[in-house]
């Protein structure tokens, strides 16, 4: 089994439970501070935005809200098919189709900001990601990273994992995924501000904003801080 395939079925086997998490985040206080971080942060005026990982559609579910046109790509199948759900039952527009967030089927400048939310730390190759997240950005567009440094962490370690969403079973396969990925060895977010910064991008990033959208004690967080990549192309 390829290692893109090992990393679907991983996130296919976790899609309903944590669709169910996402759900309750949304309709919370983290919520709320999620949409206060996108107002303030996005370019203004009604944008055409990439959810890149879009996993259960929480960014597609905020974006939409606040009036955006949103698509939503994963490699997931039965993420993509919670999304769905997720839209619909919230009455809100968003289309996702499913796609590799390495190689994009759009054109150059399609999009006015790129969103990505626990993604970054799963893909085989982010430098080609990020190549790809720069190519589809109009000049001055956005993107918008939020991610972990999981590299150099232990997942079976009870302290550093998400207590009651994720079995035992699954977090040895996670580990085992993790520590096949060169994305692991990088300390982040200092490796993705210079490449990106490479690539043309201003970059401005927060090292830990997990106190500012992980307020809820009824949603399971993990305990490493949640840094953000604002890069502006």
């Amino acid at each position: 089994m390829t290692l893109s395939r090992r990393i679907e079925n991983y996130w296919d086997e976790r899609s309903e439970q944590f669709s169910l998490t996402r759900r309750l985040e949304l309709d919370g206080a983290d919520g709320s501070a999620w949409r206060e971080l996108f107002l303030k942060n996005l370019p203004e005026g009604k944008l055409t935005i990439l959810d890149v990982g879009t996993g259960a559609g929480f960014f597609a579910a905020i974006l939409s809200s606040l009036g955006h046109d949103v698509i939503g790509v994963d490699m997931s199948s039965k993420m993509l098919g919670e999304a769905d759900k997720n839209l619909r039952e919230l009455k809100l527009p968003a289309e996702f189709r499913r796609m590799n967030a390495q190689a994009l089927d759009f054109p150059d400048e399609t999009f006015d900001a790129v969103v990505t939310r626990n993604l970054t730390w799963t893909l085989p190759d982010v430098k080609t990601a990020y190549r790809e997240w720069y190519r589809v950005l109009k000049v001055g567009g956005v993107l918008m990273n939020f991610d972990s440094d999981y590299g150099d962490k232990n997942f079976l370690d009870e302290s550093t994992c998400a207590k009651g969403e994720v079995c035992n079973k699954m977090l040895v396969e996670c580990a085992a995924i993790k520590n096949s990925l060169t994305i692991s060895t990088r300390r982040r977010p200092m490796w993705d501000a210079g490449f990106l910064e490479g690539l043309n991008f201003s970059v401005r990033l927060d090292e830990d904003i997990s106190h500012t959208v992980h307020r809820d004690p009824r949603c399971v967080y993990d305990s490493i801080p949640l840094f953000a990549i604002h890069a502006t192309k």
